[in-house]
Parts: structure tokens; C-alpha cells; sequence
């Protein structure tokens, strides 16, 4: 099979990639190097450097005002999402962790943006359900328990405006996606990538952006 211009990312060619994307701010910087020196045996979870750009590029180019993130960690692409929003607009974050959220709390409050957050610290699938049903989000970031990403997946489409984006994270799960006998997470993440792009009410694109990230547009 051909594979096109395929270009092997290499250390320097990350490191050139980074510095002609938009920089980190201050808080954003401050943020990421946090989240590795305490929290290093979880620090993966993170999303990726480059995405907090891009995120915040997509909010822009779709107009959103109002944004659902699914994983929210230690908050820095809900910062970086939240930052792109205009001063009336508003970042559900959901998430079951106190203890990691409260370095986003910190530093959404230094970035000036604590205000468009709305923190609900529950199950996402109970925070999810207790939306309203009619098609009102924007824009949605899912990056959370791979087990769950079709749950989650049934309930945003439904409440997506037409035109509105999902965003999903590490759908490429680390390459374990083609693998025939994948379990846990891969498999998981296998049945999604399968859901997504068979579903008739979204059109999808799997980009090799990090760990793999999907953009669903809701028809």
C-alpha cells in the first residue's frame, strides 16, 4: 500500500513543529511542567503540547461559545480552550478528580479564565445526561476512560448543533489499534474508531495528530 508523503517525526522535527506553532503562554508553560514534576506517573495523560494550539485554533474556527470536554486532568486544554473563548462563552469540564483538577483550578484563575469554566467534579455520563437533550454544544474535547467513549460519544452527538465539532483523543491508543487481539484499552478504542466513522450523523477524519485525534462534524 502507499503511503504518500510519509514523514518520520524525529526529536528535531518535533522541536521545529513546536516552535512554528503558536507558543505556550506563561500559565500554559507553567501548567504542563507542573503537571510532569508532581504528577509524573501520570503526566501522559496530559494532552500533548501542540494540541492546546490546536484546540484553541478549532474553537476559533468554529465560533464556539459553548464547549464540553469530557477528561479534564490537570486542565490544560480546558485553559487553552478556554482562553479562545470570547468573555461570554462557557467550558463544561468534567472530571472525577479533586486532587488533579485543583492544578487546573490554579492556573485558570492565574489565566484569567476561571470564570467560563464550569468544573463539575461527577461521573461524565451522569454530567453528560443532565444536559439538555436538544442539539446546543459547540464544540466537545474527549479525552477520558477509553471503556466509556462510545457512552459518551451517544450522548453528545445528540446535543451537537449542526456544524458543531468532537474532538477525540488517542484514537491510535499508542499503535495498539492494529493489533487483531487487542483487550482493554485498545480494544476499546478499536470498537469507537469502528462507531465514529460508520456513524451517519457526523463526518469524521482520523488525523495522526500526537496519539491520534478524530474531528467529527455533527451533518
Amino acid at each position: 500500500m502507499t503511503k504518500g508523503n510519509e514523514t518520520k517525526i524525529t526529536d528535531e522535527l518535533y522541536a521545529y513543529m513546536l516552535a512554528h506553532n503558536p507558543p505556550l503562554d506563561a500559565v500554559q508553560r507553567e501548567l504542563v511542567e507542573t503537571t510532569y514534576a508532581r504528577l509524573p506517573d501520570h503526566a501522559g495523560m496530559q494532552s500533548a503540547e501542540e494540541q492546546g494550539p490546536l484546540l484553541a485554533f478549532l474553537v476559533r474556527l468554529t465560533g464556539a461559545r459553548h464547549i464540553v470536554e469530557v477528561g479534564t486532568f490537570t486542565g490544560f486544554s480546558a485553559l487553552s480552550m478556554a482562553q479562545a473563548l470570547p468573555a461570554d462563552g462557557r467550558l463544561i469540564a468534567c472530571d472525577v478528580s479533586e486532587e488533579w483538577t485543583a492544578y487546573g483550578r490554579e492556573a485558570w484563575e492565574k489565566a484569567g479564565v476561571a470564570d467560563r469554566i464550569d468544573l463539575r467534579i461527577a461521573p461524565a455520563l451522569d454530567t453528560l445526561r443532565a444536559m439538555p437533550a436538544e442539539p446546543h454544544i459547540d464544540f466537545a474535547y474527549l479525552d477520558a476512560d477509553k471503556g466509556n467513549y462510545i457512552p459518551y460519544w451517544e450522548e453528545l452527538v445528540p446535543r451537537m448543533r449542526q456544524g458543531g465539532v468532537i474532538a477525540t483523543d488517542n484514537v491510535l491508543f499508542h499503535g495498539g489499534v492494529t493489533d487483531p487481539h487487542a483487550t482493554g484499552g485498545a480494544a476499546a478504542i478499536k470498537e469507537f474508531n469502528d462507531h465514529a466513522c460508520a456513524d451517519p450523523r457526523m463526518d469524521s477524519v482520523l488525523l495522526t495528530v500526537s496519539d491520534g485525534l478524530t474531528l467529527s462534524r455533527k451533518r
